[in-house]
C-alpha cells in the first residue's frame, strides 16, 4: 500500500529585515518539494508577527497580506477553523524572530517535529558575538572583533572609538550582531567613516560588531546531519561589488560562484573539518552554512559565522554546494525532513522515559 504523503508546513515571512528573502526561499522550497511525497501547507508571518494560512509562497506580497491574520498569543487568539496540525514544520525564517530560537521554542512547546536546529544552537549561532566567543574558546580561528551595545555608544561614543582605534586597523566591517543576508553591514576604510557605519548597524540591532577586515577570499561550506554531520566541498563567492552585501546577493544578481572552490587539498580538508567542528560545538542539527575568510597574504583561514537557516533561493550556496556534490535540491529537502523527524523521535524517546 502506498504511504500517505507527509504533511509539511512551511513557515515563512517574519518580522526581521530578511522578510523578503524568506519569501523567496520559501518559494524555491515549495517548488522543489515532491507533491507525490508531501502535502504542503503554508503559513505566512507578516512584518508585525501575525500569522495566516495562505495557498502558496508564490503569491505576491500584496496577496499574502490581504485577509485576516491571527496572533499565537493565547489571550489574543480566536479559535481558528482553518488551521491544521502538520507532520513536520519547516521554518524558512531568516534572521531574528525565526532563526534565533524564538520560533524553535514555540515548536518545542507544541512538541512537534521541525526542520533544523533547536533553541540553544539557533540562538547561539544567531548572535555573532556569542558564536565567536565560543569558537575562540574551542581554539577555532576567528578574526578580532569588538562587540558594542547601543547604550554604551550613546553614553561614551568617544570611548568606543578610542577602543576600536587601539585594537583594530582599517578596513573594518561593522554589522548587526543578530542579522543575516548582509543587512546593515558597512565597510569602513577610514576612521571618519566609523561613526556613520555604527549608526547604520544600530538601526537593525541593539548590539553590533566592529570586525577586523580580511583581504582575501570568501568561502562557504554546507553542513548536513544530526549526530554525524557531514560537510560539502567548499565554494567561493566572487562579489561583483566591493564586498558581498545585500544588493550584491539579491538585487544585482552579478555575483559569481566557484563550486567547488579552487583550493589545495589540505585547505579543502581544513574548511570541511572546521565547519563540522563549529556545527557540533554550537549543537546544531539538520543544516547549517558555515562561512570563512581566506586571507590572501598569509593563506590563513578564519571562521566567520554559522547560519542555521541558510538561504534557499535560486542563487543560494547551501543547496548549490550539495547539488555539486551529487545531492540534488529535492533530495536535500527529503534528507532535511528525515533529519527533523529523526531528531524529534529521539527526543520523544528520552522525554517519554520514566523510572520503573
Amino acid at each position: 500500500m502506498k504511504k500517505p504523503p507527509i504533511h509539511v508546513a512551511l513557515l515563512f515571512g517574519g518580522r526581521s529585515a530578511e522578510h523578503r528573502v524568506s519569501i523567496v526561499s520559501a518559494r524555491s522550497i515549495h517548488r522543489h518539494l515532491d507533491p507525490e511525497q508531501y502535502s504542503i501547507s503554508c503559513i505566512y508571518i507578516n512584518r508585525k508577527g501575525n500569522w495566516r494560512t495562505v495557498a502558496s509562497p508564490e503569491m505576491t506580497e500584496k496577496e499574502l497580506n490581504k485577509g485576516p491574520f491571527f496572533s499565537f498569543l493565547p489571550w489574543e487568539s480566536e479559535r481558528r477553523e482553518d488551521f491544521f496540525s502538520a507532520d513536520i514544520y519547516f521554518p524558512v525564517l531568516h534572521g531574528p524572530y525565526g532563526e534565533d530560537g524564538t520560533v524553535q521554542g514555540l515548536l518545542e512547546l507544541a512538541d512537534v517535529p521541525y526542520v533544523g536546529s533547536g533553541v540553544l544552537s539557533s540562538a547561539g549561532c544567531m548572535d555573532k558575538d556569542t558564536a565567536k566567543v565560543l569558537f575562540r574558546t574551542d581554539g577555532l580561528p576567528v578574526v578580532d572583533h569588538l562587540p558594542v551595545r547601543e547604550e554604551e555608544w550613546r553614553k561614551d561614543r568617544q570611548g568606543v572609538l578610542r577602543r576600536t582605534e587601539d585594537s583594530l586597523i582599517p578596513p573594518l566591517f561593522v554589522k548587526p550582531a543578530n542579522l543575516g543576508s548582509s543587512v546593515g553591514i558597512s565597510k569602513v576604510r577610514h576612521w571618519d567613516e566609523l561613526p556613520s557605519a555604527v549608526e547604520s548597524a544600530f538601526r537593525f540591532d541593539e548590539k553590533i560588531l566592529i570586525e577586523q577586515g580580511v583581504a582575501g577570499r570568501e568561502l562557504e561550506c554546507s553542513v548536513l546531519g544530526n549526530d554525524d554531520p557531514e560537510a560539502s566541498l567548499p565554494g567561493e563567492i566572487i562579489p561583483f561589488r566591493e564586498f558581498y552585501d545585500y544588493r550584491d546577493k539579491y538585487l544585482d544578481g552579478k555575483t559569481a560562484f566557484r563550486i567547488p572552490a579552487e583550493l589545495p587539498p589540505e585547505q579543502t580538508a581544513a574548511v570541511r573539518t572546521i565547519a563540522v567542528r563549529a556545527f557540533r560545538l554550537l549543537g546544531c542539527s539538520g543544516m547549517a552554512r558555515v562561512d570563512f575568510f581566506l586571507e590572501a597574504k598569509t593563506e590563513r583561514l578564519f571562521l566567520s559565522e554559522i547560519n542555521t537557516i541558510p538561504g534557499f533561493t535560486d542563487i543560494s550556496m547551501y543547496p548549490k554546494l550539495w547539488a555539486a556534490g551529487g545531492l540534488p535540491y529535492a533530495e536535500l529537502l527529503n534528507r532535511l525532513i528525515e533529519l527533523g523527524l529523526e531528531r524529534h523521535s529521539r527526543k520523544k524517546r528520552v522525554a517519554d522515559w520514566t523510572p520503573s
